[in-house]
């Protein structure tokens, strides 16, 4: 595959960067950009992001030298670059394959990826770990570096690693801040990077360390004068300000894309003493017209045409979270009570049309989950029907604010789960493995997941006017292509019984149910009959219901898209356990481990979730019974 690239093919690691002239390095900057462009165009992935560093990427490269120096990724999505000009350059174009590498970073997959994450924010905190531990075991020499997006940033998370980092003041760990959003002229940008440069360099650093030496010997007012001075003069010039407040050594802003001033500016920063941060501007999509004009839509994309950035697309059923997106907007349409908030997910949520309709009403509050679900928590307790738009495992991070601010105050805040189950390429840290668990155990809540397109809308509906905290998950990808129509509210705890049998029931929730009912239609070819139950809500459960089916089956198989441990499964489990009721159970869902990337319905196929993998499970089952 890498045919046609002169310096790529060629490439072996990090050392060469180091042989390399500014314009060799411009020329491999270009290779690794028309790389990436290739492989996603065939695989998806976040190409804007990773575009946009290719430049900071070499420049880390020559500067430091990983491992022995820790490199701390935000998130990875950015990180494309860093995959190939480590140690993964031949294997790039299996990204986000299954087998293949990760699209994000991932510490057994490279020496090189220190740290692994698919959730923002948390670098600056893991790369002070490292220091510190560093420090305690006596290795003060390697150097210690985090690079964290701006949009990272609107994470409180982000500030309260910087807060400990300016207290502890350790030396030899910098922060770089990859701003893309920022609008900065070409003038004024040009002045900053020169500015830096001087800022960063040995004498300026120098002639600032002994000053302060200096003045010392007169008490604490001649620093304070100096400090004040400083700031002001820098506040003039570069946002630098906040960030001198919290005790790190502002340098910045710099261009990221210039390499040569880059490099300089990374190089006399290693001679500073005390914690640094590099404010470095770069362009989102740098080298691929549609991704500069589009950074939004190009942040994470499905394969696409290389020539004109078309998004290859297969006929097929609506998404769940365009189903939710229209279905939000109409119901928003009749009631001027209901309010969106969501954590910087307004593309990925398909809440786009709410925003643009109804902008007083919707709340994109950055990449600040915890915020998000107290901040609707109030707007409940304030009268009004918020609805706060999740991905399932960024609900995660807000579990805290879900069981105080919410649930223990029985505020009426409706958590629309989007991404629940396997999500497919992204991987373990995107699977939605663990909402039914977590959310199952906590006081007031009710949890329920959809069967179809339909189900979601009355589910959502009824959740809205419940006047309860409630939960409704939904997955990722197309949808059944069911008809859509109007709203009617759900009795909550109530399932449906969508079919009889005599063999054996099927108890399932959410997507699985049509994957039961076509493992129903297999079985009964086979002249073996099952039930299937739309066991749409899972907390309150239909305990009628099921104490009913408890009277004609001896076999129940639960399914769901959910961690095993503590989800529906074990909630029937318990049911039965509490009534006394002896039965066979077999629970199918995600085992105990965290699932591996790849599409779909391969890891459906694999886990045994689809309807061949039901089917199979049942017979297996009904087998085992007749020996016994």
């Amino acid at each position: 595959m890498l045919e046609g690239y002169r310096l790529l093919k060629g490439y072996r690691g990090p050392q060469d960067l180091k042989r390399l002239s500014y314009d060799e390095l411009k020329e491999l900057a270009e290779e690794v950009r028309r790389y990436i462009i290739e492989v996603t165009s065939k695989n998806g992935g976040h190409v804007g992001p990773s575009l946009g560093v290719v430049e900071l990427t070499i420049a880390l490269l020559r500067v430091f030298n990983p491992p022995r120096d820790v490199v701390v990724w935000d998130i990875g999505h950015q990180a494309y670059a860093w995959k190939i000009l480590t140690d993964r350059k031949e294997q790039f174009p299996t990204l986000r394959q299954y087998g293949g590498i990760s699209g994000f970073l991932k510490r057994d997959e490279s020496p090189y990826d220190a740290f692994g994450a698919g959730h923002s924010s948390t670098s600056i905190s893991a790369a002070l770990g490292f220091r510190v531990g560093k420090d305690l075991k006596g290795e003060r020499e390697p150097f210690v570096v985090s690079v964290i997006g701006d949009g990272a940033l609107t994470a409180g998370m982000a500030y309260e690693a910087l807060n400990n980092a300016g207290h502890l003041r350790p030396d030899r760990f910098i922060v770089i801040l990859n701003d893309n959003e920022m609008s900065i002229s070409p003038n004024v940008g040009a002045i900053s990077t020169y500015l830096s440069k001087i800022i960063s360099g040995h004498f300026v650093q120098e002639t600032r360390q002994k000053i302060k030496k200096i003045l010392k010997h007169f008490g604490d007012v001649p620093l304070r004068v100096m400090k004040l001075t400083e700031e002001m003069l820098k506040g003039i010039i570069s946002p630098g300000v906040l960030f001198e407040e919290l005790g790190f050594n502002y340098i910045g802003p710099v261009d990221g894309h210039d390499l040569p001033s880059l490099e300089t500016t990374l190089k006399n920063v290693k001679e500073i003493e005390g914690p640094v941060l590099v404010h470095v501007y770069t362009k989102k999509g740098k080298g691929y017209r549609p991704a500069e004009e589009n950074p939004v839509k190009w942040h994470g994309v499905a394969p696409y045409k290389i020539e004109s950035g078309e998004i290859i697309k297969k006929s097929a059923p609506p998404t769940w979270t365009s189903v939710f997106g229209k279905a939000v907007v109409e119901l928003a349409e009749k009631d001027e009570k209901i309010v969106v908030i969501t954590p910087a997910m307004t593309e990925g949520s398909g809440l786009s049309e709410f925003a643009k309709r109804f902008p007083e009403r919707f709340f994109d509050v950055g990449i600040a989950e915890q915020h998000a679900c107290t901040f609707a928590a109030g707007l409940a307790a304030e009268g009004l029907r918020p609805v706060a738009s999740y991905y399932s495992t960024f609900l995660q991070r807000a579990y805290d604010q879900v069981i105080h601010d919410v649930a223990l105050q029985k505020l009426p805040v409706t958590f629309a789960i989007d991404r629940a189950g396997l999500v497919g390429e992204d991987g373990p840290t995107h699977h939605g493995a663990f909402d039914l668990s977590f959310l199952r155990c906590v006081p007031e809540m009710v949890v329920c997941a959809p069967k179809d397109e339909q189900e979601l809308r009355d589910l959502l509906f009824t959740g809205i006017y419940s006047g309860k905290p409630f939960a409704v998950r939904y997955p990722r990808g197309p949808a059944y292509g069911v008809p859509t129509e109007g709203f009617r509210e759900i009795p909550i705890g109530s399932w449906e019984e969508l079919l009889e049998g005599e063999d054996a029931v099927v108890l399932a929730v959410g997507y699985p149910v049509y994957q039961a009912l076509r493992a129903a239609e297999k079985l009964y070819k086979e002249g073996i009959k099952i039930g299937v139950v739309n066991a749409r809500f899972v907390k309150p459960m239909d305990e009628t219901m099921l104490e009913e089916l408890a009277s004609k089956y001896d076999l129940f198989v639960t399914v769901e898209e959910n961690a095993l441990a503590g989800g529906f499964g074990s909630a029937v489990l318990e049911f039965f356990a509490r009534k006394g009721i002896l039965k066979r159970v077999v629970t199918l869902g995600i085992p105990d481990r965290f699932i591996e990337h790849g599409k779909q319905d391969l890891l459906r196929r694999k886990l045994g979730l689809d309807a061949e993998g039901i089917a199979k499970k049942v017979k297996e089952e009904l087998l085992k019974k007749k020996v016994v």
